[in-house]
């Protein structure tokens, strides 16, 4: 049975859809769907999993607030897919806005201004140029994979994210990424003689203190800056080294051009 449209919503929710700069994988398996490709066909032609091809529907359909594809019973393979009216519209939008997109970057020579997901507007304070170092699952058949980003300056993050999401973001050694996190999520300690995997060294700039917690900005190696928050009252200054701590699941990676 095919899925119930939605009619309350206004066609300006599409663009949301296109937004993260992590949908051009997304857009691919709608684009192999549009095409008459199932669901796994799309997954084989895009490199994915079906999970992950299912994945990036859902998600595509969230961010839209509409279905992009219907899913359909019956027939010989017991069922597939058909993309919508608003999916071919999805579709028509992300063409016009990447041809749009290079026109401006012949306008700017190296496209400086405008790499780095300019277009991203999220509530993490913290994002941080970074590369892929290593990409690998935490154990056989573990559908969660840790990922160590190098920084500018030389230092390593750790993110745990889905195989699915690695699949879509298609993160492999030396591709350019942008780690994002909450300041919220980030602890920060004066320096100790021993730092803990994933966290981050720089040196205080800014302290502003607070009736249970202290705002801590630390300047990074390298450049960039990290926010977090420190135990009230702080006893860091200006210019000493402090560290800073996250949970790998709090730490997220988006793509960065």
């Amino acid at each position: 049975m095919a899925s119930r449209k939605d009619t309350s919503r206004s066609p300006t929710d599409l663009p949301h859809a296109l937004t993260d700069a992590s949908a051009d994988k997304r857009l691919d398996v709608l684009r192999h769907v549009a095409a008459g490709c199932s669901i796994s066909q799309a997954a084989r032609q895009v490199g994915i999993s079906y999970k992950a091809a299912w994945q990036a529907i859902d998600t595509l359909s969230n961010l839209s607030g509409v279905p992009l594809v219907e899913r359909t019973v019956g027939g010989v393979g017991g069922g597939g897919a058909r993309i919508t009216a608003d999916g071919l519209q999805l579709l028509a939008l992300a063409a016009e806005l990447a041809r749009a997109r290079q026109q401006v970057l012949a306008r700017f020579a190296g496209g400086a201004l405008i790499e780095g997901g300019l277009g991203l507007r999220t509530s993490m304070r913290n994002q941080l140029r970074c590369r892929v170092l290593r990409c690998a699952p935490l154990a056989p058949g573990d559908p969660t994979v840790e990922v160590t980003l190098a920084t500018a300056g030389g230092a390593q993050l750790v993110s745990s994210i889905t195989q699915e999401s690695a699949d879509l973001l298609g993160l492999a050694p030396g591709l350019a990424v942008l780690a994002l996190c909450k300041a919220t999520a980030v602890e920060v300690s004066l320096a100790a003689s021993n730092v803990a995997a994933g966290a981050l060294t720089g040196r205080i700039e800014r302290c502003s203190p607070g009736a249970r917690q202290d705002e801590v900005v630390l300047a990074l190696e390298g450049g960039g800056h990290w926010v977090g928050f420190a135990r009230h009252p702080f006893n860091g200054r200006v210019g000493d080294v402090a560290v800073a701590a996250l949970m790998p699941a709090a730490l997220v990676i988006g793509l960065a051009g």
